[in-house]
């Protein structure tokens, strides 16, 4: 058949090389140049004997004067052969479809069609997640039942495991803080001299600094253990805390002075070295575990797109429990050494039992955890390990975090400053308290009643923390839905008093105020606080993520430091004017900056950090920049316009390849990590004979490309090396190896 352009059956590389020799002016094909390149293609292309199947025959391309150049005419011994055109190399075919569908597209989060779920129509939408949810609650249920039938006693073990030891350190955290605030009250009736307003035995500064040396030594904590976790490991950071938590908990315990006031000094100092360990709590926590929701080494779990928040917040309503547990704890031993009596007078001795017991008791837990964190947890770090090691890092990631700070500012805008009004809010829920407190019992001045109403409060609080716990994670709700309405709806309970103060603090409206001051404890819960522990950490890269949480928690704390100087210089009725507004703003700040990570995938996330990493974000096509999972100001910066899934499911194959590759050097270097990777079943069998019969290069030869990339990394960045901070790679040289991984 005819090789001329533009007619039927001709050559797919011929018109371009007479379009050459047309222009050198030779007027006729150069055959020589047609044929090197043939020959090169098909050097480049699958084993010949593979494709033998689809080779086709044709004529020269220029038959004798007289033929008629119709396909498969008379032979004239001049014919060869070659292979069909290829198809884009930018698409997946349906065969590597088939291959990788359950890594590129599972079924928790595409349909049989392969759309994902967030591109579906709302009610088809609202279906496919009902489905999955469905199915997962089903899932779970046999499992809980199988449990229970080897075992009663097993979903009580299961949840020690995953919740309970997880935030331990948040619940002694919860349980300290909180006696805080509620061994204030005793200390007034008993030292009236010293802790009264207007007392003469101690300073007033001094007294007002036990709560501001807790906060600053939390803020303190927050920022400096979110640094040491991104730099020495998670896993120091876990046990530096439980170390000064205890320190901190024994100076409690133990404070003493020749004076009054000499004992308040030492107890404010004290509550501040335990306050360093309480903030490290913050970012080590929900880094932790929200990278144990991952399991190491997989490519991607349906566990972490499913229950990665439930996991996180179960640990974080430890804090809740803490503070239910306090409240007990203190009423039993109040009750005990005051001869039985709840009711004051309260004697020297009962106060100093209880408030010296009620910190010894945590004292043991925490000496306990920080042995289980010790001994029993030596693999906390080993997802940062990982993501510094094919960074090629050492040492704490100065670049990741100038990367962060540039690509991920407004996250950083919605994370900290939605902490910030949320904790203004925390800790100005306790204005209601006092007040209907006053109208409805019959004994408002007794120590035992308040208990009695936090204890109350808190039961509350709980359920908020459970709501959280079990629907952050749906996709039609998610988490910025729920910070937003919670702070709505804690905007309204403030609000609505604030406008007739006078008449919800009267016997006729006091029950409605004491209604709003339940349900803005509810929503907070089930709201911003439960969303702002877990998304600070959530929306930034393994390399600076406890860097970011523990600021975003410092800032958080500075809100609750606002709130604690500024309630002392104004009186109740304008407190309710001044706090509502924080929600209102704090609602502003999530609409515009925070990002629904509802059901993406941490490892996409990470994936995508990758390629920012080597300088070719605008390669990344992936789900972690589609417009569900990017804030608004993200989208309005045009973040979102490379998404699209068709040409993402081809460039997934290539990392997925990558991943590959490295294990099967792993296991060729007989390095110890590469025998568990044996069970991984995320390589199937399909996968495995897909790679290996395209591969053109062995593991050796790869070994030693990557130990040349390396070379020339480290001399074209030694004076970043010398820093900490990660080489980069130009563009050129990650064209070059993209050119390299498609051939």
């Amino acid at each position: 058949m005819s090789g001329r352009p533009g007619r039927p059956g001709a050559c797919p590389y011929t018109a371009n090389f007479e379009a050459v020799d047309r222009v050198r002016g030779t007027g006729q094909t150069t055959q020589s140049h047609h044929n090197l390149f043939l020959s090169d293609w098909t050097l480049r292309s699958p084993a010949p004997e593979a494709m033998a199947k689809f080779l086709r025959r044709h004529h020269e391309h220029d038959p004798p004067i007289g033929e008629i150049p119709v396909p498969h005419g008379p032979e004239t011994g001049d014919e060869h052969q070659h292979y069909p055109h290829r198809a884009s190399t930018n698409y997946a075919t349906d065969h590597e479809k088939q291959i990788f569908s359950h890594l590129t597209q599972p079924d928790d989060s595409y349909t049989s069609d392969g759309v994902y779920w967030a591109d579906l129509p709302f009610w088809k939408r609202l279906s496919f997640v009902s489905k999955v949810d469905k199915a997962e609650a089903s899932v779970e249920a046999k499992n809980i039942w199988a449990m229970i039938k080897e075992d009663p006693l097993s979903p009580v073990a299961w949840y020690f495991r995953n919740a309970i030891l997880p935030g331990a350190g948040l619940g002694l955290e919860g349980y300290v803080l909180f006696s805080i605030g509620n061994l204030e009250p005793l200390f007034e009736d008993v030292w009236g001299s010293c802790w009264e307003k207007g007392g003469t035995a101690c300073s007033t500064n001094w007294v007002a600094s036990v709560t501001y040396l807790e906060i600053i030594g939390i803020m303190v904590g927050q920022v400096a253990v979110g640094i040491i976790g991104d730099w020495i490991g998670r896993r120091w950071g876990l046990i530096q805390d439980a170390v000064v938590m205890v320190l901190g908990l024994l100076m409690l315990t133990g404070s003493w002075g020749l004076t009054l006031q000499g004992w308040v000094i030492m107890y404010a100092w004290s509550l501040f070295v335990y306050g360093i360990g309480v903030g490290g709590e913050y970012p080590i926590t929900a880094t932790s575990s929200m990278e144990n929701a991952v399991t190491a080494g997989k490519l991607s779990t349906r566990d972490d797109r499913l229950h990665r928040g439930r996991k996180v917040t179960m640990a974080f309503l430890m804090q809740g429990w803490g503070q239910l547990v306090n409240q007990v704890v203190l009423i039993v031993l109040l009750v005990i050494f005051n001869s039985g009596k709840g009711g004051g007078p309260y004697s020297v001795s009962a106060a100093q039992f209880t408030f010296r017991l009620s910190f010894a008791f945590p004292a043991i837990g925490t000496l306990w955890l920080a042995y289980y964190r010790t001994w029993r947890m030596k693999s906390a770090s080993k997802h940062l390990e990982k993501a510094k090691k094919k960074a090629n890092v050492t040492g704490y990631d100065v670049r990741s975090l100038k990367l962060t700070v540039n690509n991920f500012g407004g996250r950083l805008a919605a994370t900290a400053g939605g902490w910030f009004c949320n904790d203004v809010f925390f800790y100005g829920n306790k204005l209601f308290q006092g007040q209907f407190i006053k109208v409805i019992s019959d004994n408002p001045s007794s120590l035992l009643t308040v208990w009695t109403w936090n204890l109350v409060n808190v039961a509350v609080s709980l359920c908020g923390y459970y709501a959280a716990s079990f629907t952050i994670d749906n996709k039609m709700y998610g988490r910025k839905t729920m910070q937003q309405v919670g702070f709505l709806m804690c905007f309204i309970m403030f609000v609505v008093p604030a406008f007739n103060y006078s008449y919800y603090t009267s016997p006729a409206g006091v029950h409605a105020f004491q209604a709003m001051y339940f349900l803005s404890s509810f929503f907070n819960q089930f709201g911003p606080n439960s969303v702002t522990f877990l998304v600070a950490g959530e929306v930034y890269p393994t390399q600076i993520r406890a860097s970011a949480h523990g600021f975003s928690a410092m800032v958080g704390k500075a809100g609750a430091l606002l709130a604690s100087v500024l309630y002392n210089y104004i009186d109740n009725p304008t407190k309710f004017y001044v706090v509502p507004w924080f929600g209102l703003a704090g609602m502003l700040i999530t609409w515009l900056w925070l990002p629904d990570t509802t059901g993406l995938d941490l490892k996409e996330q990470e994936r995508r950090w990758q390629y920012i990493l080597d300088g070719r974000s605008d390669e990344y096509h992936g789900i972690a920049i589609h417009p569900k999972h990017l804030s608004v100001w993200e989208r309005w910066m045009g973040v979102g316009k490379n998404y699209h899934p068709d040409l993402d499911m081809k460039a997934k194959i290539r990392d997925i390849r990558a991943d590959w590759e490295e294990r099967e050097a792993a296991r060729a270097a007989n390095d110890p990590e590469a025998a568990s990777l044996d069970d991984d079943e995320d390589f199937t069998e399909q996968i495995h004979s897909y790679f290996k019969g395209t591969a053109n290069n062995s593991i050796s030869s790869l070994k030693a490309a990557k130990n040349e990339k390396g070379k020339q990394r480290v001399a074209t960045s030694s004076s970043e090396s010398n820093s900490g901070i990660s080489p980069s790679v130009t563009t050129e040289q990650t064209q070059n190896e993209k050119t390299e991984s498609l051939s």
